[in-house]
């Protein structure tokens, strides 16, 4: 071989390792990224309060609380709090009472606690509120809540709000579910938004802001710090960027999409959904169940996108701890492909043809009942569900809102 031929060999390994390299960088910049590339210029000499937790960092996973800090022209004043705490040290629905943050000597006030919305004496010596939270694009998830009562807020303080964007790990395409009901709405279910609402928070933070979904319609002076690079079609997978786990149970950027397939089941507190075991919102199981008869069963619906596989489970803590659980762990082969909020009530369906004296409606207490009705935001889809235990019963229902919000959402799509 002669030189002329190494030096092509070399040129082309060296674009090929560059070509590689550029690969692994993310393809999206989220909020905080892109208002430091900005120089600040929106918080330029303004008195910070950040509501934030360990999700919110940057593409080099350098948290906002210390970005924010270090910013020259910006003031950080305060920390805010969610469920799990600003530095992500509480067990969910865990009390959290206020403290000085270790790092920073800031005050860190909390939202989940005695109070979870910004009271006058926490906003004061405060300009703007900062929001910076990766959220699972879920209405049943706390995060959400916490955005839309500190921009109430915000209104009622006469304080800017500024929402720093972050992926929806479901994407910006996907939407399931029926709107909340008025009187079955909770912290965990704060807004009249599917189940699956398919916006970003910044998005979500503009519809509530707009359509009179903040307490007694107030409307805070909001501000998006949009991201760039992201797509409506991408999952977080697809981002390029690195998974901080949202909450305990939610360790990947591939688990809410399954905590939509099982998470509404899981209230019930009769078959285990995996928390509690390595494999959280992976599965269905229970002690009464065959494993081989059940996937069976499940995989002759021939659901597209979704193999169920048989799996037999010890859980390490929790409600099912040290008790063997059979059943079946769930595995997406084409995640757009599956409808996720219809498996658990598939497997409920399933689980009745096999095992009717083993129905999770009558097994559970009236609070648990509750805490089902509160997930899915009415108490219609079990009550018509329970009567003869068919999905198709109460498919209709569940999908009864999907265009109308669609067409609500988008004048506030951003991307």
């Amino acid at each position: 071989m002669g030189i002329p031929s190494v030096r092509i060999l070399y040129v082309l390994l060296i674009f090929l390792i560059t070509v590689a390299a550029q690969a692994q960088l993310p393809q999206v910049l989220p909020g905080i990224d892109v208002l430091r590339e900005e120089g600040f210029s929106i918080l330029e000499g303004k008195r910070i309060g950040l509501i934030t937790n360990p999700t919110g960092v940057d593409t080099n996973l350098r948290s906002t609380i210390d970005i924010l800090f270090n910013a020259p022209g910006v003031k950080l004043v305060a920390l805010f709090g969610p469920e799990h705490g600003v530095r992500g040290n509480y067990e969910g629905g865990a009390s959290v009472d206020s403290y000085t943050d270790s790092t920073t000597k800031l005050p860190v006030y909390s939202l989940y606690g005695k109070t979870r919305k910004p009271t006058p004496e926490m906003l004061e010596g405060i300009d703007v509120l900062v929001y910076d939270i990766q959220d699972i694009g879920c209405r049943a998830y706390t995060y959400i809540s916490t955005l839309g009562v500190a921009m109430e807020s915000a209104a009622e303080n006469d304080k800017d709000f500024v929402v720093l964007d972050r992926p929806n790990p479901l994407g910006g395409v996907r939407v399931e579910g029926n709107l909340a009901e008025p009187e079955f709405t909770s912290f965990i279910g704060k807004y009249p938004i599917p189940y699956v609402y398919g916006l970003t928070c910044g998005e979500l933070a503009a519809l509530v802001n707009n359509e009179g979904m903040l307490e007694n319609g107030v409307k805070c002076r909001l501000t998006v710090v949009p991201m760039k690079g992201w797509k409506r079609e991408m999952t977080f997978g697809m981002t390029g960027l690195q998974w901080v786990p949202t909450s305990p149970h939610v360790p990947s950027e591939t688990t809410p999409a399954y905590q939509i397939a099982t998470g509404i089941l899981g209230e019930l507190q009769v078959v285990s959904e995996g928390v509690g075991y390595t494999i959280p919102f992976r599965v269905f199981a229970a002690e009464w169940i065959e494993p081989i008869a059940l996937a069976e069963k499940m995989n002759a619906l021939k659901l597209p996108g979704v193999l169920f596989r048989p799996i037999t489970l010890t859980p390490f803590y929790g409600l099912y701890a040290d008790k063997e659980l059979k059943g079946v762990q769930l595995h997406f082969t084409d995640e757009a492909a599956v409808n996720l909020m219809s498996l658990q009530f598939l497997f409920l369906q399933v689980n009745n043809e096999l095992y009717p004296d083993k129905n999770p409606f009558m097994l559970a207490s009236a609070k648990r009942l509750n805490s089902f009705d509160l997930a899915i935001g009415t108490d219609k889809v079990r009550r018509r569900f329970a009567e003869r235990m068919r999905y198709a019963d109460v498919e209709v229902f569940l999908n009864k809102d999907v265009d109308s919000f669609k067409k609500k959402a988008a004048r506030y799509l951003l991307y």
